[in-house]
């Protein structure tokens, strides 16, 4: 973390100061006592269950040198002569707050990515692809939201010379606020869906919250878009540069043809508008939607001036976070791990994915979709109907929606039903064959990793 004085600290937040320390070296920003190290700033969040202004005083004995608060609920001789503690109209404001002044000291190169879906791997694959010539930070995990993103800027430095930052949200106004903290010099968005409908209606409102990405742009900031999406395709007549790609019009800045999807891997030419001699990629990621994906990150490596063999170079080291169809070939059988999350459209790639593979049964085990709001039902449906028509051998379903899938699927003869992780892992403990291939997918919520990890204990 680069250096910040107290001054700049609680000018940053637009603070005062209930008590005033020593000056220090802060090393670290924490919002949670359970892991905050020494000469670090503490941020005192609250939350539905829990409220970080009880916990300064902790911070502060473990180490934390500033405790920003909104909340005055300890005195200020709790605190040793070395602790400074500054008083906020709102800490979750302040963190983003102290954050963008952060960001605005760093000459760094910010990429912001967001979507429907697809964020993370598009992430993982932008910072593969710009690794041979940079040095990338990506976000960890999913520490992509108004508390996440601004973790994640804490822990650049000058040794950076770019980050990727996946950016998500669920209502307007979310984006707005992680572009005006991020400042993103190129923005991706990976395409529009159903996601979050619950809560903007439309997918029209969708782009709408997804665009806040670009409210701090300026002519020569750079927004990538894939095509192939029927949204993103409408974009034009924007005041700053646009760069569209696809697999479906020769005619856009980067196009993928001549696709070659197996089981374990992508191949795929690539048409530049601008000349240049793309060499063949083959990329071991499954799916074509990561053809999408690796589209994205070549737009945003030629902008920054990265040759098609570095990012070559730099796809050798792909590095994909855990839990997004994460292939697990056991001493049996195959299991597609996609289990972080789920959405109608990354529902039908991950279908796809398994169908791709070579085995003896495909069985899909799938959960409930959340945020999809009054549209639910008939998503849900809307899934079963294309795992129909990809010949699924088996469908094991579990969570509130599965009536629509059973619906859609209409094969009563292939579809289990159960009412927890535990009776599937059971099931699949003793039907599962060898050379079966099992996709396990839901949202976050179902917590199908569990099934995923069951199956790895048979699977060894």
């Amino acid at each position: 973390m680069e250096k910040l004085t107290l001054k700049e600290i609680v000018q940053a937040v637009n603070g005062e100061f209930f008590k005033v320390g020593n000056e220090a070296v802060y090393e670290a920003v924490s919002t949670d006592t359970r892991s905050i190290d020494k000469n670090s700033i503490f941020i005192a969040l609250k939350g539905s269950n829990f409220n970080g202004n009880n916990y300064a005083v902790e911070a502060s004995e473990k180490g934390a040198k500033v405790c920003i608060v909104d909340e005055i609920a300890f005195k200020e001789d709790d605190f040793s002569n070395e602790v400074s503690v500054i008083k906020v109209k709102d800490t979750k404001q302040a963190l983003l707050s102290l954050a963008e002044y952060y960001r605005s000291k760093l000459k760094i190169k910010i990429i912001g990515i967001t979507g429907s879906t697809g964020k993370t791997s598009t992430k993982d694959i932008v910072a593969a692809v710009l690794s041979s010539k940079y040095k990338v930070f990506k976000t960890k995990g999913n520490f992509n939201n108004e508390i996440g993103l601004p973790l994640m800027i804490f822990k650049l430095d000058r040794g950076y010379d770019v980050a990727v930052l996946e950016m998500g949200m669920s209502n307007f106004g979310e984006i707005h606020n992680l572009a005006k903290t991020a400042r993103p010099d190129i923005a991706i968005i990976t395409n529009i869906g159903v996601s979050h409908i619950e809560y903007l209606k439309t997918r029209e409102n969708i782009l709408k919250a997804k665009m806040e990405i670009t409210d701090f742009f300026e002519s020569d900031n750079s927004l990538i878009v894939n095509i192939d999406n029927d949204i993103l395709k409408k974009l034009n007549n924007l005041p700053f540069n646009l760069i569209r790609v696809g697999t479906e019009d020769e005619n856009i800045d980067y196009m993928a043809n001549e696709i070659v999807l197996k089981e374990d891997s992508i191949y795929f030419k690539i048409i530049d508008k601008y000349g240049f001699k793309a060499p063949e990629f083959t990329i071991n990621i499954p799916g074509k939607h990561n053809v999408l994906n690796t589209l994205l990150a070549v737009a945003c490596g030629r902008l920054l001036g990265v040759g098609y063999e570095e990012m070559l170079e730099g796809i050798n080291n792909l590095e994909f976070t855990s839990m997004r169809l994460d292939i697990v070939k056991g001493s049996k059988f195959t299991i597609i791990d996609d289990s972080y999350n789920a959405s109608p459209d990354s529902m039908k790639a991950a279908i796809d994915v398994l169908v791709n593979f070579r085995g003896n049964k495909k069985i899909a085990v799938l959960g409930t979709m959340k945020e999809l709001g009054e549209m639910s039902y008939e998503l849900h449906k809307y899934v079963g109907i294309y795992a129909k028509e990809k010949n699924i051998d088996m469908l094991i379903i579990s969570g509130e929606f599965s009536e629509a899938y059973i619906s859609g699927f209409g094969d009563a003869g292939k579809v289990s039903l159960f009412k927890d992780n535990e009776e599937i892992s059971d099931f699949l403990r003793n039907h599962v064959e060898e050379d079966d291939v099992i996709l396990v997918k839901a949202s976050r919520s179902m917590k199908f990793e569990k099934i995923v990890n069951n199956l790895k204990v048979i699977n060894s």
